[in-house]
């Protein structure tokens, strides 16, 4: 059952925006060391450039794995202590990358996706609860911004570590990071988590229940729309999976760049990727059309993919970081509006159930795309080709929001908390 009537009094939505900003960072620095350290160690273990593409996939495998079992874990432990226990899960999985075996960076990866699944429901949970309605789009994109925060300090961080002390000091400096954050957030556990279900079981029986396992898809039943927006997110992580995972290894291998000149290039990318977060909630929240804007950005991030297609050695670097900040721009700020649209569609008891479902539906986008990529990459030693695969992925996005059932949709008042 709930906790009793002691229970601490609800932080306010600052306080609880902080803490996911700050948790979604941490998730997300994990869920990069793997493809910014790819160049370097699989250089050492004479791995293929492709090896990252398989990484990332299992890294999302992982996350899909906690969305699809995990909501006993979120009933009993609470929303903070699940994001808690998902963090120290990563620190895990990254002494799993130290065995030289590919075996071993296989379970890495995905145990650094199952560490990253608790981020979207739990998240969503929280701020659902404690965000104002009419201020929810630019607090969602604000929370979903510390994932492109995490990328600029995996990528400005880790590659010099690397190439002063070694890739496995990296490790160690990330590992210390997390856990400093996993203990920060320690002080508001008790308020945000105050309704868990402490008499929630967690046994095998719990997790592999066909109800627990239908849960997260049966929960769209509750919006014609919901599936439609799930779909859209599918299509733009397709192009996000590719450009996160696969722009260190194309400017390495294709550019020439060696791996801080390519980090670089990567914090570049997520830096314009906070901006375009946080404005793309403002704008979505001002212009009162956040549906119409998911599709525009759709479109946005195909054309941009369809220019890195024709990018070449020719090109100069400014020419190609100037590519990644718009690349940070249009193909991965969409997160937030699309999100809070998610919880917006759904009645706010089911916001975890739908939540997860939603990014379970993305996260095909993820696991997908970045394995298609390495698969092109393995038979035609070509980058060009993955980059049109986004193209028509953002081109499919914008296809789908223009339904009018979405629109019509769009002008139901927003459910409050």
């Amino acid at each position: 059952m709930p906790d009793g009537k002691n229970s601490p009094r609800e932080p306010s939505w600052l306080v609880a925006l902080g803490t996911m900003a700050t948790v979604q960072m941490a998730t997300a620095f994990l869920s990069r060391i793997p493809p910014t350290l790819a160049p370097v160690i699989a250089a050492e273990r004479g791995w293929s450039d492709a090896v990252v593409g398989y990484l990332s996939s299992l890294n999302t495998v992982g996350s899909i794995l906690f969305l699809a079992l995990g909501a006993p874990l979120l009933r009993r432990l609470g929303s903070i202590r699940a994001l808690q226990t998902g963090l120290l899960f990563g620190i895990l999985g990254l002494t799993l990358l130290l065995p030289p075996f590919a075996a071993a960076a296989a379970m890495a990866s995905l145990m650094i996706g199952l560490g990253y699944g608790p981020s979207s429901p739990a998240g969503n949970d929280i701020l659902h609860r404690t965000a104002p309605a009419g201020r929810r789009a630019m607090i969602f994109s604000i929370k979903q911004a510390g994932v492109p925060v995490g990328g600029i300090l995996a990528g400005l961080l880790l590659p010099p570590i690397a190439q002063s002390y070694g890739w496995r000091a990296s490790l160690l400096v990330a590992g210390v990071f997390v856990l400093m954050v996993t203990l920060s957030v320690q002080p508001i556990r008790a308020a945000l988590d105050a309704g868990r279900v402490r008499d929630q079981p967690l046994t095998m029986r719990a997790f592999m229940s066909p109800a627990n396992i239908l849960a997260p898809l049966s929960a769209f039943n509750a919006s014609a729309s919901l599936f439609r927006l799930a779909a859209a997110g599918a299509c733009l992580a397709v192009g996000q999976g590719i450009w996160f995972a696969y722009l260190i290894t194309f400017a390495v291998s294709a550019m020439g760049y060696d791996l801080s000149a390519a980090g670089i290039a990567f914090a570049i990318m997520q830096a314009a990727s906070v901006v375009g977060r946080i404005s793309m909630g403002w704008l979505a929240d001002l212009w009162g059309s956040p549906r119409r804007l998911v599709g525009l950005v759709g479109l946005a991030s195909g054309l941009t993919s369809l220019v890195m297609a024709f990018v070449g050695p020719e090109w100069s670097y400014p020419a190609f970081c100037t590519l990644a900040a718009v690349a940070g721009l249009c193909v991965s700020s969409w997160n937030g509006v699309q999100l809070s649209e998610v919880a917006r569609a759904c009645p706010p008891h089911l916001v975890r159930e739908v939540s997860a479902g939603a990014t379970l539906i993305i996260f095909v986008g993820y696991v997908v795309a970045p394995s298609v990529f390495a698969v092109l990459l393995t038979l035609t030693g070509r980058f060009d080709i993955g980059f049109l695969l986004c193209t028509a992925s953002g081109i499919l996005c914008f296809a789908i929001m223009q339904s009018p059932e979405l629109h019509r949709a769009e002008g139901v008042p927003r459910q409050h908390p």
